[in-house]
């Protein structure tokens, strides 16, 4: 896009306002109300039927799951989607604490129990007697099995060592950045089977996809003892809440603590279900959305890629006021077939970089000279190419 273009930002949810200050006025409009987007700015609104306008450029989530956007489709069309790993992760760290005290002290029955004492002149006597029922236990010495060590996962096994628990943890596909950052003194298990049978408490950190959807179901259920507890505040259909429902009548395990209320689960001993609040802190809103705001800023004004769901990421300095922008199938030849259009065109190529996700691949061009229009449109008829922008400002 020229630099005198502006950007047209939708937003479909509230977005903090300290994240969307960071749009350079002049250069960008945003709002509820803005047609015809470039990007779209989403926390929880419904995207799966989203029927994108031509000109929509990026997705962006103010918060880490997607599962409200129709990923696959929108990366055919050229259109990442952006989201915020680790922005609300401290406040999802706090949840996940609060639910561990919740549990251990039996905090929600003791705070009914005084809510319904009668006001018959023998409250303290009341008290001391019902009080009896709310014995809990203390943490440290506890095991916490920790199912995700991303990191929120992380931040939960740091803070769990720290008030003297044991920490065991699973994950198959930890990333060498989230291995760097997580407390050496965790102890890593063999299987999800080892790890339930090991733990006092289990807290699922995972992402819902193919893969962990009713990653808890009744066979894992089945491995936990009479007093474990377990703490989803990841995503719901991570457990099985039919098998879940089971395995609490039948006393298989002691506790579900989740932010995620689920019509079964209304009104089951053993239950205490929270209203989605992992990420709703004033701290974590304002970091998602500076965050958000900084990705897609990035993405519109450079073609860098940072923390899409569904595009590799590609980070490129920007060394020359004329940069093109390809995107395409992940097939071979297609960084070659560029290169000779821009040498046909006598273009000399600054710098270049190519990344690939999947079926997607992503590649930023630097030339010396500006593009004409007959160039651009000559990457573009390029079998494979899905799209190509052209961004000639510094």
């Amino acid at each position: 896009m020229p630099y005198d273009e502006i950007y047209r930002i939708k937003t479909l949810n509230n977005i903090a306002q300290v994240g969307l200050s960071q749009f350079p006025a002049g250069r960008y409009v945003h709002g509820a109300d803005v047609d015809e987007p470039h990007a779209i700015l989403v926390r929880s609104a419904n995207l799966l039927e989203l029927e994108p306008s031509k000109g929509l450029l990026a997705v962006g989530r103010a918060g880490a799951g997607t599962n409200n956007i129709d990923i696959s489709r929108l990366a055919s069309l050229g259109v990442p989607v952006f989201n915020t790993p680790g922005a609300n992760a401290n406040a999802v760290k706090e949840l996940v604490l609060s639910g561990l005290l919740l549990s251990s002290r039996n905090l929600v029955g003791a705070i009914d129990f005084v809510s319904n004492l009668t006001l018959d002149g023998q409250l303290s006597k009341n008290v001391e007697e019902g009080k009896k029922k709310y014995a809990g236990r203390e943490l440290p010495g506890r095991t916490l099995g920790i199912i995700g060590l991303g990191k929120i996962g992380s931040l939960v096994a740091d803070v769990a060592m720290r008030l003297g628990m044991r920490v065991v943890g699973f994950d198959p596909g930890i990333t060498v950045e989230a291995a760097w950052s997580l407390p050496a003194g965790v102890v890593k298990a063999a299987s999800i089977e080892s790890l339930v049978r090991d733990s006092d408490f289990i807290s699922l950190h995972v992402p819902l996809n193919d893969a962990t959807k009713n990653l808890i179901d009744d066979k894992c259920l089945a491995l936990m003892s009479a007093d474990t507890v377990l703490l989803n505040f990841s995503r719901g259909a991570v457990v099985d809440n039919a098998a879940l429902v089971t395995a609490l009548r039948a006393k298989k395990i002691k506790q579900y603590i989740c932010d995620f209320p689920n019509e079964s689960l209304i009104d089951v001993d053993g239950v205490i279900a929270l209203p989605h609040l992992g990420a709703s802190t004033v701290e974590a809103e304002e970091n998602c959305a500076t965050m958000v705001v900084e990705q897609i800023r990035g993405y519109l004004e450079h073609g860098n890629v940072v923390n899409a769901v569904n595009f590799p990421n590609v980070l490129m300095s920007r060394e020359s006021p004329f940069r093109i922008v390809v995107i395409n199938e992940n097939v071979p030849h297609m960084v070659s077939q560029v290169s000779t259009v821009l040498g046909d065109a006598k273009l000399n190529i600054h710098n270049m970089i190519n990344k690939s996700l999947n079926e997607i691949a992503i590649t930023l061009v630097d030339v010396d000279d500006s593009v004409g229009d007959d160039v651009l449109n000559t990457i573009r008829n390029i079998e494979g190419v899905q799209r190509v922008r052209y961004l000639n400002g510094a």
